[in-house]
């Protein structure tokens, strides 16, 4: 049994035990004799997936968001050539146009992240679709090229990263077993988009213009709020947790990192940029559990470094399930384990993610109030998009095991902010995801590194093809209805090619990283010599190369970043690569104009866009043997210090 620790009542009306760790009474009055007062369970609250049911209804909404964003966004490059002739400006000029478009859509990502983690994923979305149809239909009164920057480019690109990380995100969240499946049904809604916009877009631009055909889009994108209204929230599971074994891990944890926190330590100064830690320094719900100062499966305790070379510990085939609120008879009113008695944690008895909110008909205890808002960033995996078979912490236990020990702890100063209902600017939900998206210590690592680097390199081409194939086929003679079903066979061949992915990612002793590498190379190859032949058959097939390329880029990135860095890092890696992926999608396009500009020839720009995918494969080629080298150097460091 862990130490009690003694308490001490503070001005804030928490109570601040001797390791400096302070634990939520629900504002009681300590005055009172301890007979006289009610005890308070302290919960920690834990989302498990209801695996299908309301679920299925959210992939499709965030599947009709995908096709509407990724749609829109692809087809850009029809609005290059009208644009340019109007203002009389460079083809790099009019191509920062739609660069901004796709470079804040993926810049603007860790903050939507974390408005999303405070405000949850309907209002955030129903917010985005509305200023990203602001920023398009402003986009009619453009008298001057950088008035589309602003309007088209940076409101437009905030509004669709409004929409698309909430619909991408919610899927995983609703999504245990079937999630692999579930969440590239709903990415194939970008494929499906390039489909169906390319060829409306290009009609909508020749029979009307480009001004009506952005507010005509402003009006789809508004849609999405319509699409939103199917993300409800989950109610958490309420699992009551030891305040002195939160307490106690402090302890454990003051050691690597200043006052690691536990449960709360409200006016602490932490070390980042932020005001905040990042999520990996504070204990998971299955370290803290009520009735247990030891992990789920008895063991002793481990710190978040013991971690990184350990699975998760097993749940207790013995588990015994009972409402939040009813006695243990092994434990006193506080909580504490009584001498003699075996450890029992306490959970909601039924599977389901809802939760009955009555409370105990026990006299003598009561709840501490629920929240409506379950802190979706506070998971380690909210970003993976790949079968949770593949995660050894979720392979070691069972269900609710695993979602207890990917769940990690809101601060005293979080509850106190939702509780009061406060407005600030930057309430501590959003300080701390961005602390831990923008967590620059993940730059230290080699393996990081080069992937985010070829993260930027593969960006930088991404978006050409699609700016430029259909100009380049009609400068070459080929028909623009034939051009444009070329550009849509590439969201043909992105679809299926995502549902592959996903299939074949599950498949046990696959290496996601070598499928990959082999995907973006074959892509990249193909679009250097893709202006070798302008018959329909050579551009058909080239089209089917490059879908299956950029299909396998976003669909087994965050595989790869939980392969090479663990589950505790992929929230930090997501977000620094979307920012590096970002600007690289920002200059991407104006270069190639510019390389367009200075050769005069499109194929200039695919010769740009097919160099760097390659070269984005190549230089990671050898990255497992990379990151075997840095967890070997890694372990020599800390044997080294041991020794010391």
């Amino acid at each position: 049994m862990p130490p009690q620790n003694t308490l001490e009542l503070t001005e804030n009306g928490a109570q601040e035990t001797n390791n400096g760790a302070f634990v939520e009474t629900n504002g009681k009055d300590h005055t009172k004799p301890p007979s006289e007062d009610i005890p308070d369970v302290a919960t920690a609250q834990v989302v498990v997936p209801p695996d299908g049911g309301w679920g299925w209804v959210v992939m499709m909404a965030s599947f009709c968001c995908n096709i509407v964003v990724d749609g829109i966004i692809f087809s850009a490059g029809a609005l290059l050539k009208p644009v340019k002739d109007e203002f009389d400006v460079t083809d790099a000029e009019v191509a920062l146009v739609t660069s901004l478009l796709s470079g804040f859509y993926l810049m603007a990502g860790p903050f939507v992240s974390a408005l999303a983690n405070r405000w949850g994923f309907r209002p955030v979305t129903m917010m985005g679709a509305t200023i990203g149809a602001i920023g398009f239909c402003t986009s009619y009164f453009a008298t001057n090229i950088v008035h589309l920057y602003i309007t088209y480019g940076v409101i437009g690109g905030i509004g669709f990263c409004l929409i698309y990380m909430p619909s991408v995100i919610t899927v995983g969240y609703y999504f245990e077993r079937w999630r692999a499946l579930a969440t590239g049904i709903s990415l194939c809604g970008s494929g499906i988009g390039t489909f169906i916009f390319a060829p409306l877009t290009d009609y909508l631009i020749t029979s009307q213009n480009w001004r009506i055909t952005l507010v005509i889009q402003g009006a789809i994108i508004m849609l999405c709020a319509l699409f939103a209204i199917c993300f409800r929230p989950i109610k958490p599971i309420e699992v009551p947790i030891d305040q002195a074994a939160a307490a106690e891990k402090v302890k454990l944890h003051e050691d690597a990192f200043e006052k690691r926190l536990a449960y709360s330590v409200p006016n602490s100064v932490h070390n980042t940029w932020m005001g905040s830690i990042p999520n990996n320094h504070y204990p998971t719900a299955s370290e803290v559990f009520r009735g247990s100062g030891q992990d789920l499966n008895g063991h002793a305790k481990r710190t978040s470094e013991d971690r990184d070379t350990q699975v998760a510990p097993l749940m207790p085939a013995s588990l015994e399930l009972r409402p939040v609120g009813e006695t243990d008879e092994n434990v006193d009113e506080n909580g504490a384990l009584l001498e003699g008695g075996e450890p029992r944690p306490v959970i909601v008895p039924k599977r389901r993610h809802t939760v009955s909110e009555r409370e105990s008909s026990r006299p003598g205890s009561r709840r501490v109030s629920t929240t409506e808002n379950p802190r979706p960033l506070y998971r380690d995996d909210i970003f993976f998009s790949g079968s949770l078979a593949r995660v050894p912490q979720y392979q070691s236990q069972t269900s609710l095991g695993y979602h207890m020990s990917v769940t990690r702890l809101p601060t005293q100063q979080d509850k106190r902010e939702e509780k009061e209902k406060s407005c600030k600017l930057c309430p501590e939900m959003v300080k701390r995801t961005l602390a831990t998206m923008l967590d620059i210590s993940l730059l230290k690592s080699p393996t990081f590194i080069l992937l985010a680097l070829s993260g930027f390199l593969t960006m930088m081409g991404f978006f050409i093809p699609f700016m430029y194939l259909v100009a380049r086929a009609v400068a070459r003679g080929m028909e623009k209805q034939t051009a444009v079903f070329v550009l849509s066979s590439i969201g043909i061949a992105n679809t299926i090619a995502r549902i592959g992915c996903g299939l074949i990612s599950s498949i046990k002793g696959v290496n996601s990283l070598h499928v990959n590498n082999i995907a973006i190379t074959l892509g990249g190859v193909a679009t250097i010599f893709s202006g070798y032949s302008m018959s329909e058959a050579f551009q058909f097939t080239y089209a089917v190369f490059f879908g299956i390329a950029i299909a396998c880029f976003s669909a087994l990135r965050s595989i790869i970043v939980v392969d090479l860095l663990g589950l505790e890092k992929l929230t930090n890696a997501f977000g620094i690569l979307m920012l590096f992926q970002g600007i690289a999608a920002a200059i991407g396009s104006p270069i190639a104009g510019a390389f367009m500009s200075w050769t005069d020839s499109h194929d200039a720009a695919f010769w740009l866009s097919g160099a760097l995918m390659t070269l984005s494969a190549i230089i990671i080629y050898p990255l497992n043997c990379i990151k075997r080298w840095e967890d070997g150097r890694n372990d020599a460091k800390n044997t080294s210090k041991s020794a010391a």
